[in-house]
């Protein structure tokens, strides 16, 4: 190899060996599954290459977001950059950009790279794919899975708690009729959605609540906020959003069409985002601990190198922020 040659990668060797890159990495980093012939093949192939394994010890957490454009996975990576500074690591992102094939892929991407532990703050990963990244390096999901993947850790919110804490409290502050805004069916908003039914029901108001979303959300909102621009009497008085964006489109909304937040129609979101309070008036939102949540996902990492062996699960209990979209419902003005 000359000077003006790239250096070759752990997919190069495994394309020479004709195994896939987990089975040269295994090889490369004495770790069981592949046979005694292939491992030959493996490391005879990394010598022709001049292949210089990087492993344990380059100091790198390779991150994992689905979208780098909501502010929950930005936060999130900033708990991980912080305590990896601490611990003298420096931190590689690769972004998922909403798309399961190219998640994947920057997973491959990462190990090939040589990351000493992955922090996947995305949930869309397939668990097959996590099971073999699991093999090479120490891995970290945060978020909620729909199963629990062997050899992973896990760090999440208690999501049914957090949509109980917002519904408790609209309707501590006088709201009766409450709707849900979900735009997505995944382990996360799905238990919010549960929560959500959960707690209205405990508190009686079975009748009194709907869950607008996942399909035609958008539908949804635009005949709920027409209603309450009427003045129907049944109509909903508080919206409950499955993430900040979400209610974001709902307080966008609200203002093209003259209803006034939190006069007409209260808006609680989740995540606590840093857009909760780009807006006017600032919304109310269940806080996740993004930044503590990244923190825990990065200690976790450095535990499995410290020879810890069994699967853990943590999980963070969320708090209400409350600000100007909520205001006094009927039962209490």
């Amino acid at each position: 190899m000359t000077d003006s040659q790239p250096r070759p990668t752990l997919a190069h060797v495994a394309r020479l060996a004709g195994v896939s890159p987990a089975s040269a990495s295994m090889a490369l980093n004495d770790r069981s599954g592949v046979g005694h012939e292939t491992r030959l093949r493996i490391l005879a192939a990394a010598r022709e290459l001049g292949y210089r394994r990087r492993g344990r010890g380059t100091g790198l957490i390779g991150v994992l977001p689905t979208d780098l454009g909501n502010p929950y996975h930005t936060d999130v990576i900033a708990g991980i950059e912080g305590y990896a500074e601490q611990i003298g690591l420096g931190v590689v992102i690769a972004h998922g950009r909403r798309h399961e094939d190219r998640l994947e892929k920057q997973l491959q991407g990462l190990l090939d790279f040589g990351v000493d532990g992955i922090i996947a703050v995305t949930t869309w990963l397939r668990p097959a794919a996590l099971e073999r990244a699991a093999q090479i390096v120490p891995v970290v999901v945060i978020g909620r899975m729909q199963d629990a993947v062997a050899g992973t850790d896990t760090v999440r919110n208690d999501d049914a708690a957090g949509a109980a804490l917002a519904v408790r409290h609209l309707v501590e502050v006088g709201h009766r009729n409450l709707a849900h805004i979900t735009m997505s069916t995944r382990p996360g908003p799905a238990m919010r959605r549960a929560g959500f039914l959960t707690e209205a029901h405990r508190l009686g108001l079975r009748e009194h609540v709907e869950v607008i979303g996942p399909d035609s959300a958008d539908q949804g909102i635009e005949l709920l906020l027409r209603a309450v621009r009427r003045g129907d009497p049944t109509a909903v008085t508080a919206v409950f959003a499955a993430n900040d964006i979400a209610a974001v489109k709902v307080l966008h909304r609200a203002a093209d069409l003259h209803v006034p937040v939190p006069e007409q129609l209260s808006v609680v979101g989740y995540d606590s985002s840093a857009v909760a309070l780009t807006v006017r008036p600032h919304l109310s939102s269940v806080n996740q601990p993004r930044e503590e949540m990244g923190r825990i996902a990065a200690q976790m990492l450095r535990e499995r190198w410290e020879g810890r062996a069994r699967d853990t699960i943590s999980v963070v209990e969320p708090v209400l922020r409350v600000r100007g979209s909520t205001g006094l419902g009927p039962a209490r003005r």
